[in-house]
């Protein structure tokens, strides 16, 4: 069986196409302004018996794909994560616009889960708030981070305060390499805090795209005092998800 799962997320559409449990095609794109044509471009010539969304416009895609299985991104990433890392039992998920914690149970279910989705800060979208104050790409950035041989703290949590307070940091001569590993100390600050919200059981898993970050995993590490896995490709752990609970719902 074909399956195919999609993850409509805020900064990127990911696809992912599973032929039974095996993985035969995946495909990233920036969402952009009109995330339904990104759709239809990713879908483009694609074989596939079953469809499953997740992420913030699967409801919207479902109503250009009535055929398509909506389910929710604790579920996908859950799904997801367990297949790529079998003996994780904690998961962090951090993308565009929201971070997860989720702990699972010894079978991989989820047992118990917080988000933080009203808030820019502790997100990728916070991080690309900060490098652009700072006139990096996102690439640089991490680099200048990497760098750093210590942190410039930030005092605010808030993504438009922290931003402005950058500025007045530039203003005042601090070093942008100290600031940027401290934006990312505070998404790492961030990460453990919400992670208190459930039980955190080793292994922990790290997925979304802020995991192909290596300055993040190493402070996220630190930060909830656990070593943190990050699989092969972290950013299609929804995606992949997505997939194989359509092909397990096919199935029954």
């Amino acid at each position: 069986m074909r399956s195919l799962g999609i993850d409509i997320g805020s900064r990127a559409i990911k696809l992912v196409l599973c032929d039974g449990d095996r993985v035969v095609h995946r495909a990233v794109q920036d969402t952009g302004s009109d995330p339904l044509a990104v759709c239809r471009r990713l879908l483009d010539g694609l074989a596939y018996d079953a469809i499953t969304a997740t992420g913030y416009g699967r409801h919207l895609f479902r109503e250009h794909w009535p055929e398509a299985g909506v389910i929710t991104e604790i579920r996908a990433v859950a799904a997801g994560a367990t297949a790529l890392i079998p003996d994780c039992r904690t998961i962090v998920d951090i993308g565009g616009q929201d971070s997860k914690a989720i702990a699972l149970d010894a079978a991989g279910k989820v047992q118990k889960f917080v988000m933080n989705d009203r808030c820019a800060a502790g997100t990728g979208q916070f991080l690309e708030m900060m490098a652009t104050a700072l006139a990096y790409t996102r690439e640089e950035f991490v680099a200048a981070a990497g760098r750093a041989p210590r942190a410039q703290k930030l005092s605010s949590m808030c993504s438009v305060f922290a931003q402005s307070e950058v500025v007045s940091l530039i203003a005042r001569g601090a070093s942008k390499e100290e600031m940027a590993l401290g934006v990312h100390q505070s998404i790492a600050s961030r990460t453990a805090a919400l992670l208190g919200g459930v039980p955190v059981v080793p292994v922990v898993a790290f997925t979304g795209g802020c995991a192909q970050n290596p300055c993040l995993q190493s402070l996220i590490s630190e930060a909830v005092r656990h070593p943190v896995r990050v699989p092969d490709w972290p950013q299609f752990a929804a995606a992949l998800g997505s997939a194989l609970q359509g092909a397990s719902d096919g199935r029954q």
